[in-house]
C-alpha cells in the first residue's frame, strides 16, 4: 500500500501545480474560524482499532458540537495509507476543493510523503489558540515528525513511547535488551509476539530493533542509502531468521494489532508484548482485559518515543472546523482527560508550566494505573528513524516474513 502511494504521489509531482484553494477565514482571526466552522461535518480518519481510543474521538466530538456547533464523524482506518489513497485520487481527478476527508491522524511516512508533493493544508497548527500550551522546548518530537519538519502543517496531540508488558505470574524477570529478547525467546518458544508489519506497532518493532543492532545507528536519521541501508540492516535480519521460529505460532502467523497482543496475554498465550502507549497494560487491566499481574518496562537502552499528529488535505471541505477541533484536542481540559488511564491514557504534548494552577490540578488529579511507569522510568525517548527507513524495512520484511500477503 506505501509503495503504491509514493508511485502515484510521483506521478502528481509532474501534473499541473495545485490548484488555488478555497478561501479559508486565517487561523489567526479565531473568532472568523469558529464563525465559518459552525453547521460544518468534519470526517476525521483516524485509525479505528481501539475501544478505548474510538470511544475518546466520540468524547471530543460531542464536545465541540455542544461548544462550536461542529459535528465530527470518525472514519474508522485500518490504514492511514488509506485516507492518503482518497486525497491522492481527489487530486487525480481534479478535486481540488470540497474533499472527502478533513482530517487525518497521520503518521511520519506519510506525513512526510504529503508535505513533500504539497497535498496538505497550512501552515496553521502554531496559529491555533491552544497551540500556547504545547511544550516545544521540552518535546522535540511536537515539531518534528521522524525527523522531518512538521512547518506547521500539522499538529500534535498525543506523545507515545514504546514499552514491553509482561504477566509477572508467569515471566517475573523479563530481558532488557534486543539480544536478550532473542536469547530469551529461544528458551521460551512461542511466548511472545509483535503484530505483522506494515501495522504501526510491528513496523516500530523492526525500527527498535534495527537502532540496537545496527554498527552505526546515526545514520538512520538521514535519508536512506542503499548503502547505508544495507550495512545498517544486516545485522537486523540475522537477528530475525533466529527470533521467528521462536515467535508465537513459529512465526507462521502473526497479530494484525496492538489490541490482539492484549487478548493473546489475557489468555495465556503470550507472556511478553509490546505497546506504543505507556498507558495501554493499565487501561487494560482497568478494563479487565489484562490481569492485574501484568506489568511494564522499558529496554535499558532506552524505547523509540514520539507524538502523534493530525493534518489537513489541501482540498478539505471543512478546514474550519477541522481547525476548531485540532485547537479543542491540544487543549487542557482534552489533553487531561486523554491522560487518563481509564479513558486512554495517552501522554500530553502540554508543558506544565504553561499552565494554569486550575489546569495543572487536572494533571495532578490523574491516578497512574498499576502498570503505567512514571516519566522518570521512561526516560528520554529515543528519536524516530528517518521515515525512509521504515518504508524500506516493511517491503523487506513483507518480501522476508510476511504470511497472508
Amino acid at each position: 500500500m506505501i509503495r503504491q502511494m509514493l508511485t502515484s504521489l510521483a506521478a502528481l509531482a509532474l501534473a499541473a501545480p495545485l490548484a488555488a484553494q478555497e478561501v479559508t477565514p486565517d487561523p489567526r482571526d479565531w473568532d472568523a474560524i469558529t464563525g465559518a466552522a459552525e453547521g460544518q461535518t468534519v470526517y476525521w480518519h483516524a485509525w479505528g482499532g481501539s475501544n478505548a481510543i474510538n470511544d475518546y474521538i466520540a468524547w471530543a466530538g460531542d464536545e465541540v458540537a455542544g461548544r462550536y456547533g461542529v459535528t465530527v464523524e470518525h472514519v474508522k482506518l485500518k490504514d492511514t495509507a488509506d485516507a492518503v489513497s482518497r486525497v491522492i485520487a481527489e487530486k487525480s481527478a481534479g478535486k481540488d476543493s470540497g474533499g472527502a476527508v478533513d482530517l487525518i491522524w497521520i503518521n511520519g511516512e506519510n506525513f512526510a510523503a504529503m508535505k513533500e508533493q504539497g497535498l496538505l493544508y497550512g501552515p496553521w497548527a502554531e496559529d491555533l489558540p491552544n497551540w500556547q500550551y504545547v511544550d516545544v522546548d521540552g518535546k522535540a518530537a511536537v515539531t518534528s515528525d521522524f525527523t522531518v519538519p512538521t512547518e506547521g502543517l500539522e499538529a500534535p496531540w498525543g506523545m507515545a513511547q514504546i514499552i514491553f508488558y509482561h504477566d509477572t505470574a508467569r515471566l517475573a524477570e523479563p530481558p532488557r535488551s534486543i539480544p536478550a529478547l532473542r536469547d530469551w525467546a529461544q528458551d521460551n518458544p512461542g511466548r511472545f509476539a509483535y503484530p505483522q508489519p506494515p501495522d504501526f506497532l510491528g513496523s516500530t518493532f523492526l525500527k527498535q530493533a534495527v537502532m540496537e543492532l545496527a554498527p552505526d545507528p546515526s545514520v538512520l536519521t538521514k535519508p536512506v542509502s542503499e548503502e547505508s541501508y544495507h550495512e545498517a540492516t544486516a545485522p537486523l535480519w540475522d537477528y530475525l531468521d533466529d527470533l521467528t521460529p521462536n515467535l508465537w505460532r513459529g512465526g507462521a502467523a502473526y497479530p494484525q494489532s496492538g489490541p490482539r497482543l492484549i487478548q493473546l496475554m489475557n489468555d495465556g498465550e503470550i507472556d511478553l508484548a509490546l505497546s506504543f502507549n505507556p498507558n495501554e497494560p493499565s487501561n487494560a487491566i482497568a478494563n479487565f482485559e489484562l490481569p492485574g499481574t501484568v506489568r511494564s518496562y522499558v529496554l535499558d537502552g532506552g524505547t523509540i518515543g514520539n507524538a502523534s499528529f493530525i493534518a489537513i488535505p489541501y482540498n478539505a471541505n471543512a478546514k474550519a472546523g477541522a481547525l476548531v477541533l485540532a485547537s479543542f484536542l491540544l487543549s487542557p481540559e482534552a489533553q487531561a482527560h486523554k491522560q487518563d488511564p481509564a479513558v486512554w491514557g495517552n501522554g500530553t504534548v502540554l508543558a506544565m508550566d504553561k499552565l494554569s494552577a486550575q489546569d495543572r490540578a487536572r494533571f495532578d488529579a490523574i491516578e497512574l494505573g498499576v502498570a503505567t511507569l512514571t516519566p522518570a522510568e521512561l526516560g528520554e525517548a529515543l528519536p524516530e528513524p528517518h521515515p525512509s527507513w521504515m518504508v524500506r524495512l516493511e517491503q523487506d520484511w513483507t518480501a522476508r516474513y510476511g504470511v497472508g500477503q
